[in-house]
This record gives structure tokens, sequence and C-alpha cells, in this order.
């Protein structure tokens, strides 16, 4: 998200705060349920082996396939009836932790196209050589290695994306990006390469962003996969959680979940569905701003929860440590530190990578080190692209509802919610990943959340997880390649290259 846009969220929020707290009608009737440091930590998986659907009744793998890819599921369908008996579901996923880390703002060129090389492969999806786009003057601007560790943010609201997939020729992002955030720089920044749109074609690699480098070629990764909305961070995180941004193509509006009571038989989101069905799940960030705020505002979720569902980094670690994490665990970085101005967490521009790398690598080592890890399973991914360049067009995507985008004051673009984002990082970590593996099957982030419901025997959200293929080709199941946990090299920051960002983007 921009700044302007992150101070509208925190007067909005601070607004939202000063409410009354909502109807305790709205709450009414919820089950008494354990408080964070004592509720169970067993799953409570209630769906049976099939997750709704027994064998007798699944389709097959071919109509299975072919019917998602027509969008023939619906909100409410079972995992058992979308899925052919190629794709585990219930028990036969033998996954009873499963940890989602979501970051800031980087396509899959702009931190993974040199994997390859890295790696000495040939398998992964990669920005091809010599990929450019036209500059301002209509002449090619190679994409070329990022020269520090940060950079000024890169435009990624609903029309800049747009103009920057361009109908799919994906050449819009210099012209895009050209200018973009130029006044907010300090005064005492004035090198012009700071805010040309060059910037939006940089890329990273082993020597800026090791330790994802050793992860995703020791683990498993996914090259095409995509974020869920051609669009900015709130809608991109509503995905994950809604499977739908309800409309939203904004960071400066949240959902209007007032059709969504809770307790009640209209979940808003996987949470609310974890809840009803007593699978344990917690929000772990240090952040103000997490995306639990982005779908539920100022809602006192005590009270519509009936427990505290929200702890900080340190309480994942213990809890990791002791054996006591939930079934599911959602892990923010520090969304609001795009503030820092250069030392921000969550990898979001203009934020040193290397800090935002550091705190994954706390969290996936947290997990190696926990005695649950024998059977858990990290997603780590991106929510949106952040205006950087990446050569692979978004594909068709399946329409998650009725619901037209609801544009802002002044965009006229054109488009729909039946199109991907761009393509982001996604790896999973986990005892049964494949080993040094890239899928190539198209995901988002809604297929994290498919793998969820599949695991837990939950109905879809809305049509768009109804349809998605959850990632389980990223697994060997009956052959765990780390049981033991590989030795991945801890990720450092060079000072230097902090102190180059903050000292850069200090006074903005």
């Amino acid at each position: 998200m921009g700044r302007s846009q992150l101070v509208r969220w925190s007067a909005c929020f601070a607004c939202l705060a000063a409410l009354p707290a909502c109807s305790s009608s709205s709450h009414g009737g919820a089950k008494p349920t354990p408080d964070a440091g004592t509720a169970s930590m067993e799953g409570g998986v209630e769906a049976g082996a099939e997750a709704g659907g027994d064998a007798a009744t699944r389709p097959d793998d071919t109509t299975a396939s072919a019917d998602r890819s027509k969008c023939t599921y619906e909100r409410g369908a079972m995992p058992g009836e979308t899925l052919g008996p190629g794709t585990p579901i219930g028990d036969a996923i033998p996954i009873e932790n499963i940890v989602v880390v979501m970051m800031e703002n980087h396509s899959f060129d702009n931190y993974f196209s040199h994997l390859n090389e890295f790696a000495n492969r040939t398998d992964i999806e990669s920005e091809p050589a010599g990929a450019s786009n036209p500059n301002s003057m209509g002449q090619p601007q190679p994409a070329t290695h990022a020269p520090h560790l940060c950079t000024l943010d890169t435009d990624h609201s609903w029309a800049a994306t747009h103009n920057e997939i361009d109908k799919g020729k994906m050449d819009g992002f210099f012209v895009a990006n050209d200018g973009f955030m130029q006044s907010s720089l300090p005064a005492t920044s004035t090198d012009p390469a700071l805010w040309s749109g060059a910037r939006s074609l940089y890329w990273y690699d082993q020597t800026d962003i090791p330790y994802y480098y050793k992860l995703a070629s020791t683990f498993a990764i996914a090259d095409h996969y995509h974020c869920g909305v051609p669009g900015p961070t709130w809608p991109n995180r509503l995905y994950l959680y809604a499977a739908t941004s309800f409309g939203l193509t904004a960071n400066v509006v949240l959902p209007d979940l007032s059709a969504y009571p809770f307790p009640g038989n209209n979940p808003a989101s996987v949470l609310e569905e974890l809840e009803t069905n007593h699978v344990s799940w917690m929000m772990y960030s240090d952040s103000s701003l997490t995306s639990l705020n982005i779908l539920y505002g100022a809602m006192d979720l005590k009270a519509r929860f009936g427990r505290t569902v929200t702890g900080k980094i340190q309480d994942f670690t213990t809890a990791a440590q002791s054996g006591q994490l939930p079934a599911v665990s959602f892990v923010d970085p520090d969304l609001a530190s795009e503030f820092s101005n250069g030392a921000g967490t969550d990898e979001h521009p203009p934020g040193d990578v290397q800090s935002g790398e550091q705190f994954v690598d706390g969290v996936v080592r947290a997990l190696m080190g926990s005695p649950q890890w024998a059977h858990s399973a990290l997603f780590l991914t991106w929510d949106e692209h952040g205006g950087f360049y990446d050569h692979v067009a978004p594909p068709a995507a399946c329409k998650p509802d009725a619901i037209a985008p609801a544009l802002s004051s002044g965009d006229t673009t054109a488009g729909g919610f039946d199109i991907e984002g761009v393509r982001v990082g996604m790896i999973v970590v986990s005892p049964y990943a494949k080993a040094a593996y890239a899928g190539h099957h198209q995901y988002d982030h809604a297929s994290i959340t498919r793998f969820i419901e599949a695991k837990f025997g939950l109905p879809a959200l809305t049509g768009r997880d109804a349809n998605a293929e959850p990632p389980t080709d990223m697994f060997d199941f009956a052959a765990p390649a780390f049981a033991t946990p590989p030795q991945i090299p801890p990720a450092t920051i060079d000072p230097a290259g902090l102190s180059y960002c903050t000292s850069t983007f200090g006074g903005m």
C-alpha cells in the first residue's frame, strides 16, 4: 500500500475504533471457547477422510479439472465435490499444523528470476534473457539487477496494475512508474534514478536475498502462482481469507460484513469456517495493522469469536517450541512498518528486502525447531507484485461472486474479477515438500484457502476457492524428504545496505 493510503487507513481505523463495539446480536449465541493460552491445539477435524464427499461420489480427476476450469462450482461446494481422487483431501493430507506467511509487494520475476542460474536448473519459469519494457521515449528499457536493497515505492493500484499488464503484453511497467512517488521523497534525494520507471524492472538474486534463494531451491516453489486480483494489498489479502475482495479494488475502504453475522450460517472468511468446525487458529503479528484489521476493521474480535484470536510473534515462537501451535496459524509481518522509511520488515518499498527476509527466517526456524514440525506445512507468499515487472500474463480466473469492482473516484479502468493478478512467489516449507521442486499448476491466494478447506473439510466461501486447485502437487505425502529439517544458513542484514535505505528514504 502507499504512504497516503496508510495515512488514510490510520485515520479510518481511529474513527472506527471510536465507535461502539459491534452489536452483541451479531455475536450472540457463541459457544464458549477457551482463550488463546488454553485453546485446544488438536485441530478438531470433524469432516472425515473424504472432506465432504465419500470416495464413491467424488468426480474423476478429468471431470473435476474440466468443471473447475469452467467455473462450475459455487459457494458452499465441499472439497470432495470439486476435487478428484488424484487430489488428497481430509485425512489423506498428513498435515496437522498449517502456517501461512504473506509478505508484501514483490513479483516473481523481481525476486526469483535468477533462481535457475543459482540452482543450476532449467525448470523454473523465469524472466527471459533480454526482458525489457518500453521507456517513456518508446525505447527498450532492460530488466536489470537492483543496485540497492530497497527502492522507492512502485505503483500497484488497480488502474496502474491494469496499465502494467496492458492486456497481457506486460509492457506498461516503466511508463506506469516513471516519476511515481517523486514528490514524496525528502529534499535531499536528488538522484533521478530513484524515481525512474526503470526501478520497476529491477530484480534481486542470491547476492541480495540469499536466504530466499536457498529456501526456494531446497523446498518446493510454485512458478505459476498469482495474486488474487490485479490491484493492491487490501483486496489481495482479502482473497486469502475470504476468496473475494467484496468488490474492493483499493486500500481505502473496508469490506461491509453486515450480511455476515457470526456465529451463523453465512461465514465471511475461512477463519469463521475454522471456528465453526472447531479447528483451532490464530493470527500472530507485532503490527498495529494486520490482515484481520483489513478484513474486520475495528470490530471487537474477541466478542465475535468468543476468545482471543491474536498474538505476538513471540507467542508464535513460544507455541512452536512447546508444541502448542494451533491447527492453522496466520503470521503477518509489520504491515505498518512502511512508516519506518527503509527499515520496515514487511518488504514493502522502501523497506530493505533483507529485513523482511530475516523476519521470515525467524518464523521458519521456529517451526523447524518445533516438535510439531513432523506434520507441519508453511506457505510463504507475497500479497501482490507491488508494481514490479513480471513477464507472465495473468490468466483468466473464476469470478468469486456477482459483485462488480468498486472503483475509486476518478478511476474508469475497465476490468473485473475474472482475471488473476500478477505472478508472485509461493514456497512450501514442510517435511512433505518435494525437494528442489517447481510446481507449474495455476494457483492464486484462494488455492491456499482451498488447501485449508480440503484438509479440514470446509465448504467453499466463493466461486473462486470453489474452483481453485489446492497446491497438493508440491507435496509428497508418502515419503517426507525433510523429516529432519535441512540446514538453511540464517538470514542476515547487510548494515551498509540498510543504512542506504534508511538514509535515502528516512525523510519521507
